[in-house]
C-alpha cells in the first residue's frame, strides 16, 4: 500500500476536519460522524486486507465486541465509559490473535466464509446468554456525551490509523507485506514468517474496529446484539474501501464519502432497497473499476498526458 502523502496538507485537512462541528450539526454533524467512522473501519481493513489480498468480513463482529463490552461494562458493572473504551479494544486485540492464530492459514474463500460467521456466531452466543442467563436482551450507553465528541474522537482514531499505516509502509512489515502481497511463496522462501505478519496485522484491525465500536456505543443509547454485530456493516465496510482502492492508504477515504451519501439517501428514500444495492455496488467494482477509484485515476492519467 502506497502511503505518499505531504505531511503539511494532511495537518490542513486534519485541522479542517476538526471544525466541523462547528460549522455543522443536526443531519448533517450525524452524516460526518458517519463518514469518519466509515473511515477508519475502512482504511483499517484495508490495511490487513490489501497487501494479503484476504477479504475479512469480520469488521461488524470486532465493532460489536467493542461496543457490547462498553455496554456491558456501565449497564451491569457501573464501570466508566472510559475504562470500557480503553479495556474494549485490547479485549478484541486478544480475540482478534487468537482467531488470527486459528484461521489465516486459511485461504481464499474458506477465509471469507469464516470471518463471516464469526459475527453471526458471536451475535448469537450473546443473544443466548442474555436470553437464559441475565434475562435481559438490550443494554443502556448512558453518557454524557454529544454528537460532537463522538466525532472528534473517531477523528482522533482515523488519525492514528493514517499515521500507523504510514509508519507501517515504511517499517520492515510494510516491506515483507509489499513482498507476501506480491507472491506468498515467495515471501516464505526469502525467510519472511508469513503467518506471524498477517496475524500482527488482522490483531491490529480488530483492535482499530472495536475501539472504533467503543466510541459509537453511545451514539445508540441502547444496544442489543442485532444492531451491533450486524453484517451489513462489514460489507460496508469492504464496499467502500474497494470502491476507493486499496493501492494507496488514502484510498478508502474516496470510497467512504460518495458511499455514504448514496447509502444515506437510498436507506432515506427506499428503505427496502438498501440490500439490492450492496449487490449492485459489489457487481460494478467487480466488473467496471476493480482497482477502485485510485486506480481508474492512475489509468486514466498516461491518456490526459499524451
Amino acid at each position: 500500500m502506497k502511503t505518499s502523502a505531504k505531511p503539511a496538507g494532511v495537518l490542513v485537512l486534519l485541522i479542517a476536519a476538526s471544525c466541523v462541528p462547528f460549522i455543522a450539526d443536526g443531519y448533517w454533524l450525524s452524516i460526518a460522524v458517519t463518514i469518519v467512522m466509515y473511515t477508519a473501519l475502512s482504511t483499517s481493513w484495508a490495511l490487513f486486507s490489501g497487501p494479503t489480498h484476504l477479504i475479512a468480513l469480520s469488521t461488524g463482529a470486532f465493532y460489536g465486541v467493542g461496543g457490547y463490552l462498553v455496554a456491558t461494562g456501565m449497564s451491569d458493572f457501573g464501570a466508566s465509559f472510559w475504562t470500557m473504551a480503553a479495556l474494549a479494544p485490547l479485549a478484541a486485540l486478544l480475540l482478534a490473535g487468537a482467531i488470527g492464530v486459528a484461521t489465516l492459514r486459511l485461504s481464499g474463500v474458506y477465509f471469507v466464509i469464516f470471518t463471516l460467521g464469526l459475527a453471526e456466531m458471536i451475535r448469537n452466543l450473546v443473544s443466548w446468554v442474555q436470553n437464559n442467563f441475565l434475562g435481559s436482551r438490550g443494554l443502556y450507553v448512558l453518557t454524557e456525551l454529544e454528537e460532537r465528541h463522538i466525532y472528534w474522537m473517531l477523528l482522533a482514531v482515523t488519525a492514528a490509523i493514517f499515521l500507523f499505516g504510514w509508519r507501517l509502509g515504511r517499517s520492515r512489515m510494510g516491506f515483507a507485506l509489499r513482498i507476501l502481497g506480491n507472491d506468498e511463496e515467495v515471501a516464505r522462501h526469502v525467510g519472511i514468517d508469513t503467518a506471524r505478519t498477517k496475524i500482527l496485522l488482522f490483531m491490529s484491525t480488530g483492535f482499530f474496529a472495536a475501539l472504533v465500536g467503543a466510541i459509537v456505543a453511545p451514539r445508540y443509547y441502547y444496544i442489543e446484539p442485532n444492531v451491533v454485530f450486524s453484517p451489513e456493516l462489514s460489507f460496508l465496510v469492504v464496499i467502500m474501501a474497494l470502491l476507493g482502492g486499496t493501492r494507496h492508504l488514502w484510498g478508502p477515504l474516496l470510497g467512504v464519502v460518495p458511499f455514504t451519501l448514496l447509502w444515506e439517501t437510498v436507506s432515506a428514500t427506499f428503505p427496502n432497497a438498501t440490500t439490492m444495492m450492496l449487490g449492485v455496488a459489489f457487481l460494478a467494482i467487480v466488473y467496471l473499476i476493480p482497482d477502485g477509484i485510485t486506480g481508474l485515476a492512475a489509468k486514466l492519467k498516461p491518456r490526459r498526458l499524451s
